[in-house]
Protein backbone atom coordinates (compact mmCIF):
# COMPACT_ATOMS: atom_id res chain seq x y z
CA UNK A 1 0.00 0.00 0.00
CA UNK A 2 0.92 3.62 -0.41
CA UNK A 3 0.36 5.26 2.98
CA UNK A 4 0.67 8.94 3.80
CA UNK A 5 1.40 9.59 7.47
CA UNK A 6 0.70 13.01 8.95
CA UNK A 7 3.05 13.41 11.90
CA UNK A 8 4.61 10.06 12.55
CA UNK A 9 7.93 11.09 14.09
CA UNK A 10 7.11 10.44 17.75
CA UNK A 11 6.05 7.46 19.87
CA UNK A 12 2.93 5.82 18.34
CA UNK A 13 3.44 7.39 14.93
CA UNK A 14 7.07 6.29 14.86
CA UNK A 15 6.19 2.75 15.89
CA UNK A 16 3.49 2.58 13.22
CA UNK A 17 5.84 3.71 10.46
CA UNK A 18 8.44 1.16 11.61
CA UNK A 19 5.92 -1.67 11.25
CA UNK A 20 4.12 -0.39 8.16
CA UNK A 21 7.36 0.38 6.36
CA UNK A 22 8.33 -3.28 6.24
CA UNK A 23 5.91 -4.04 3.39
CA UNK A 24 4.42 -0.71 2.32
CA UNK A 25 5.43 2.56 0.68
CA UNK A 26 5.33 5.25 3.37
CA UNK A 27 5.30 9.03 2.86
CA UNK A 28 5.21 11.72 5.53
CA UNK A 29 3.89 15.21 6.11
CA UNK A 30 5.40 16.91 9.16
CA UNK A 31 7.41 19.93 10.21
CA UNK A 32 10.72 18.10 9.90
CA UNK A 33 11.76 18.58 13.52
CA UNK A 34 13.30 15.10 13.65
CA UNK A 35 14.40 14.86 10.03
CA UNK A 36 18.08 14.16 10.87
CA UNK A 37 17.03 11.05 12.81
CA UNK A 38 15.23 9.49 9.84
CA UNK A 39 16.68 7.11 7.29
CA UNK A 40 17.68 8.43 3.89
CA UNK A 41 14.57 6.91 2.29
CA UNK A 42 12.31 8.41 4.96
CA UNK A 43 13.87 11.84 4.45
CA UNK A 44 13.31 11.56 0.70
CA UNK A 45 9.67 10.64 1.35
CA UNK A 46 9.01 13.50 3.78
CA UNK A 47 7.14 16.64 2.76
CA UNK A 48 8.28 19.26 5.28
CA UNK A 49 5.43 21.69 5.91
CA UNK A 50 2.83 22.92 8.33
CA UNK A 51 -0.29 20.79 7.84
CA UNK A 52 -2.39 23.96 7.78
CA UNK A 53 -0.58 25.31 4.70
CA UNK A 54 -3.11 24.77 1.90
CA UNK A 55 -0.74 25.79 -0.89
CA UNK A 56 1.95 23.38 0.28
CA UNK A 57 -0.60 20.54 0.51
CA UNK A 58 -1.62 21.09 -3.11
CA UNK A 59 1.94 20.32 -4.18
CA UNK A 60 1.87 16.83 -2.62
CA UNK A 61 1.15 14.79 -5.74
CA UNK A 62 1.38 11.07 -5.04
CA UNK A 63 -1.43 9.85 -7.28
CA UNK A 64 -3.74 7.53 -5.34
CA UNK A 65 -3.06 7.07 -1.64
CA UNK A 66 -4.43 3.88 -0.11
CA UNK A 67 -4.58 5.39 3.36
CA UNK A 68 -3.85 8.68 5.09
CA UNK A 69 -3.02 8.04 8.76
CA UNK A 70 -3.39 11.23 10.79
CA UNK A 71 -1.59 11.21 14.15
CA UNK A 72 -1.57 14.96 14.80
CA UNK A 73 -5.00 16.44 14.12
CA UNK A 74 -6.03 18.37 17.23
CA UNK A 75 -8.39 21.17 16.28
CA UNK A 76 -11.47 21.62 14.12
CA UNK A 77 -10.55 22.10 10.46
CA UNK A 78 -7.34 20.05 10.57
CA UNK A 79 -8.82 17.11 8.63
CA UNK A 80 -10.90 19.17 6.23
CA UNK A 81 -7.86 21.28 5.27
CA UNK A 82 -5.94 18.15 4.29
CA UNK A 83 -8.78 16.57 2.33
CA UNK A 84 -9.72 19.77 0.51
CA UNK A 85 -6.19 20.66 -0.56
CA UNK A 86 -4.07 17.53 -0.82
CA UNK A 87 -2.92 17.13 -4.42
CA UNK A 88 -3.56 13.36 -4.31
CA UNK A 89 -6.56 11.04 -4.21
CA UNK A 90 -7.35 9.47 -0.82
CA UNK A 91 -8.98 6.03 -0.64
CA UNK A 92 -9.18 5.92 3.18
CA UNK A 93 -8.67 8.45 5.98
CA UNK A 94 -7.62 7.08 9.38
CA UNK A 95 -7.87 9.47 12.31
CA UNK A 96 -6.15 8.72 15.62
CA UNK A 97 -8.52 10.02 18.27
CA UNK A 98 -8.79 9.10 21.97
CA UNK A 99 -11.18 7.52 24.48
CA UNK A 100 -11.19 10.95 26.16
CA UNK A 101 -13.89 12.06 23.68
CA UNK A 102 -16.58 10.16 25.60
CA UNK A 103 -18.87 11.92 28.07
CA UNK A 104 -17.65 11.45 31.62
CA UNK A 105 -19.62 10.29 34.62
CA UNK A 106 -22.49 8.58 32.80
CA UNK A 107 -22.39 5.59 35.13
CA UNK A 108 -22.14 3.13 32.22
CA UNK A 109 -20.53 -0.20 33.11
CA UNK A 110 -18.80 -0.32 29.73
CA UNK A 111 -18.45 2.40 27.10
CA UNK A 112 -18.83 1.30 23.48
CA UNK A 113 -17.97 3.16 20.32
CA UNK A 114 -21.48 4.60 19.90
CA UNK A 115 -21.56 6.28 23.32
CA UNK A 116 -22.24 9.99 23.75
CA UNK A 117 -19.37 12.46 23.35
CA UNK A 118 -18.22 15.02 25.89
CA UNK A 119 -19.42 18.57 25.25
CA UNK A 120 -18.25 20.29 28.44
CA UNK A 121 -15.10 22.41 28.40
CA UNK A 122 -12.88 21.43 31.33
CA UNK A 123 -10.55 24.32 30.58
CA UNK A 124 -6.84 24.49 29.85
CA UNK A 125 -4.94 22.29 27.41
CA UNK A 126 -6.85 19.17 28.47
CA UNK A 127 -10.23 20.74 27.78
CA UNK A 128 -9.12 22.06 24.40
CA UNK A 129 -7.65 18.65 23.51
CA UNK A 130 -10.87 16.78 24.30
CA UNK A 131 -13.18 19.20 22.48
CA UNK A 132 -10.79 19.37 19.53
CA UNK A 133 -10.72 15.60 19.11
CA UNK A 134 -14.52 15.41 19.47
CA UNK A 135 -14.98 18.07 16.77
CA UNK A 136 -12.61 16.23 14.45
CA UNK A 137 -14.55 12.99 14.93
CA UNK A 138 -17.59 14.74 13.44
CA UNK A 139 -15.44 16.24 10.70
CA UNK A 140 -13.94 12.93 9.59
CA UNK A 141 -17.41 11.42 9.17
CA UNK A 142 -17.96 13.73 6.20
CA UNK A 143 -15.24 11.79 4.36
CA UNK A 144 -15.89 8.58 2.44
CA UNK A 145 -14.09 5.54 3.84
CA UNK A 146 -13.02 7.02 7.16
CA UNK A 147 -11.78 5.01 10.14
CA UNK A 148 -11.30 6.26 13.71
CA UNK A 149 -9.16 4.68 16.41
CA UNK A 150 -9.58 5.71 20.06
CA UNK A 151 -6.72 4.36 22.19
CA UNK A 152 -6.86 4.30 25.98
CA UNK A 153 -3.66 5.00 27.97
CA UNK A 154 -0.77 4.15 25.63
CA UNK A 155 2.57 3.15 27.14
CA UNK A 156 5.85 1.81 25.82
CA UNK A 157 9.28 2.82 24.51
CA UNK A 158 9.72 6.52 23.67
CA UNK A 159 6.56 7.50 25.55
CA UNK A 160 6.68 11.28 26.03
CA UNK A 161 3.60 11.31 28.32
CA UNK A 162 4.43 11.20 32.05
CA UNK A 163 3.16 7.70 32.81
CA UNK A 164 5.33 4.63 33.37
CA UNK A 165 8.48 6.74 33.05
CA UNK A 166 7.62 8.48 36.32
CA UNK A 167 7.76 5.16 38.14
CA UNK A 168 10.94 3.96 36.44
CA UNK A 169 12.64 7.21 37.42
CA UNK A 170 11.54 6.92 41.06
CA UNK A 171 12.65 3.29 41.28
CA UNK A 172 16.05 3.79 39.66
CA UNK A 173 16.83 6.87 41.76
CA UNK A 174 15.25 5.96 45.10
CA UNK A 175 14.27 2.30 44.97
CA UNK A 176 10.66 3.13 45.83
CA UNK A 177 7.59 4.75 44.37
CA UNK A 178 4.48 6.54 45.60
CA UNK A 179 1.48 4.25 45.98
CA UNK A 180 -2.06 5.60 46.55
CA UNK A 181 -2.95 3.26 49.40
CA UNK A 182 -6.70 3.83 49.43
CA UNK A 183 -7.28 4.31 45.68
CA UNK A 184 -10.25 2.55 44.11
CA UNK A 185 -9.61 3.97 40.64
CA UNK A 186 -9.17 1.81 37.56
CA UNK A 187 -8.03 2.26 33.97
CA UNK A 188 -7.01 0.50 30.76
CA UNK A 189 -3.66 0.47 29.02
CA UNK A 190 -2.42 -0.49 25.57
CA UNK A 191 1.18 -1.22 24.61
CA UNK A 192 2.35 1.08 21.82
CA UNK A 193 3.25 -1.73 19.41
CA UNK A 194 -0.19 -3.28 19.83
CA UNK A 195 -1.84 0.05 19.04
CA UNK A 196 0.40 0.50 15.98
CA UNK A 197 -0.56 -2.98 14.78
CA UNK A 198 -4.24 -2.14 15.23
CA UNK A 199 -3.79 0.96 13.07
CA UNK A 200 -2.04 -1.13 10.41
CA UNK A 201 -4.89 -3.67 10.49
CA UNK A 202 -7.26 -0.87 9.49
CA UNK A 203 -5.14 0.37 6.57
CA UNK A 204 -6.77 -0.68 3.33
CA UNK A 205 -9.39 -2.76 5.14
CA UNK A 206 -12.88 -2.25 3.76
CA UNK A 207 -14.18 -3.90 6.91
CA UNK A 208 -12.89 -0.86 8.83
CA UNK A 209 -14.55 1.74 6.59
CA UNK A 210 -17.02 3.91 8.48
CA UNK A 211 -16.03 2.37 11.81
CA UNK A 212 -14.61 3.61 15.10
CA UNK A 213 -12.59 1.40 17.43
CA UNK A 214 -11.73 1.64 21.09
CA UNK A 215 -8.14 0.41 21.22
CA UNK A 216 -7.59 -1.29 24.56
CA UNK A 217 -7.48 -4.73 26.07
CA UNK A 218 -10.35 -6.06 28.15
CA UNK A 219 -8.28 -5.88 31.33
CA UNK A 220 -9.41 -3.51 34.07
CA UNK A 221 -6.21 -2.34 35.76
CA UNK A 222 -6.03 -0.94 39.27
CA UNK A 223 -3.06 0.74 40.93
CA UNK A 224 -2.48 -2.52 42.82
CA UNK A 225 -2.33 -4.57 39.62
CA UNK A 226 -0.08 -2.00 37.97
CA UNK A 227 2.25 -1.86 40.97
CA UNK A 228 2.57 -5.65 41.22
CA UNK A 229 3.69 -5.82 37.58
CA UNK A 230 5.98 -2.84 38.12
CA UNK A 231 7.72 -4.43 41.13
CA UNK A 232 8.27 -7.70 39.28
CA UNK A 233 9.65 -6.01 36.17
CA UNK A 234 11.88 -3.65 38.16
CA UNK A 235 13.53 -6.54 39.97
CA UNK A 236 14.11 -8.38 36.69
CA UNK A 237 15.33 -5.46 34.56
CA UNK A 238 16.72 -2.89 37.01
CA UNK A 239 17.86 -5.36 39.67
CA UNK A 240 15.95 -3.29 42.22
CA UNK A 241 13.59 -4.54 44.92
CA UNK A 242 11.17 -1.66 44.51
CA UNK A 243 9.19 -0.65 47.58
CA UNK A 244 5.88 1.14 47.91
CA UNK A 245 5.72 4.47 49.70
CA UNK A 246 2.05 4.44 50.62
CA UNK A 247 0.27 7.78 50.64
CA UNK A 248 -3.46 8.50 50.98
CA UNK A 249 -5.37 9.81 48.00
CA UNK A 250 -6.26 12.89 50.06
CA UNK A 251 -2.59 13.68 50.63
CA UNK A 252 -1.71 12.99 46.99
CA UNK A 253 -4.32 15.51 45.87
CA UNK A 254 -3.40 18.01 48.56
CA UNK A 255 0.27 17.88 47.60
CA UNK A 256 -0.47 17.76 43.83
CA UNK A 257 1.62 14.62 43.36
CA UNK A 258 1.40 13.86 39.62
CA UNK A 259 0.19 10.25 39.47
CA UNK A 260 -0.83 9.41 35.90
CA UNK A 261 -4.05 7.39 36.31
CA UNK A 262 -7.49 7.96 37.89
CA UNK A 263 -7.37 7.72 41.67
CA UNK A 264 -11.07 7.28 42.34
CA UNK A 265 -13.71 5.00 40.82
CA UNK A 266 -15.92 8.07 40.38
CA UNK A 267 -13.47 9.47 37.83
CA UNK A 268 -12.72 6.13 36.14
CA UNK A 269 -14.25 4.74 32.94
CA UNK A 270 -14.16 1.30 31.34
CA UNK A 271 -14.15 0.99 27.55
CA UNK A 272 -15.38 -1.88 25.40
CA UNK A 273 -12.50 -2.95 23.16
CA UNK A 274 -14.18 -6.03 21.71
CA UNK A 275 -14.75 -4.48 18.26
CA UNK A 276 -11.04 -3.97 17.56
CA UNK A 277 -10.26 -7.45 18.85
CA UNK A 278 -12.83 -8.85 16.42
CA UNK A 279 -10.88 -7.08 13.67
CA UNK A 280 -7.83 -9.08 14.73
CA UNK A 281 -6.08 -6.83 17.24
CA UNK A 282 -4.22 -8.51 20.10
CA UNK A 283 -2.73 -7.07 23.28
CA UNK A 284 0.25 -8.24 25.28
CA UNK A 285 -0.04 -8.53 29.05
CA UNK A 286 0.75 -5.49 31.17
CA UNK A 287 3.78 -7.27 32.61
CA UNK A 288 5.18 -8.08 29.17
CA UNK A 289 4.64 -4.54 27.93
CA UNK A 290 6.25 -3.01 31.01
CA UNK A 291 9.20 -5.38 30.67
CA UNK A 292 9.88 -4.28 27.09
CA UNK A 293 9.50 -0.65 28.11
CA UNK A 294 11.86 -1.04 31.08
CA UNK A 295 14.53 -2.57 28.82
CA UNK A 296 14.27 0.41 26.48
CA UNK A 297 14.26 2.86 29.39
CA UNK A 298 17.44 1.54 31.01
CA UNK A 299 19.19 1.37 27.61
CA UNK A 300 18.21 4.97 26.87
CA UNK A 301 19.83 6.11 30.11
CA UNK A 302 23.07 4.40 29.12
CA UNK A 303 23.26 5.91 25.64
Amino acid sequence: MRILVIGGTYFLGREFTRLAGEENEIYFINRGSRLPELSEKEREHTFVMDRHDAEALKKVKLGEIDAVVDFCAYQAGDIRTVCDNLGSNIKQYIFISTTDVYKRGTGADKIGEDAEFETRDFGGETGAYILGKAALEKEVREINNYTVLRPAFIYGPENYAPREGIYFNWIIKAGRFISPADSDGYFQMAYVTDVAKAVLLCCGSEAAYGKAYNVCSGEKITYEIFEEALIKVSKEIFGTEAEKAEVSVHEILERSIPLPFPLRAAESEFYDGSRVRELGAVFVSLEEGLRETAVWYINSLNE
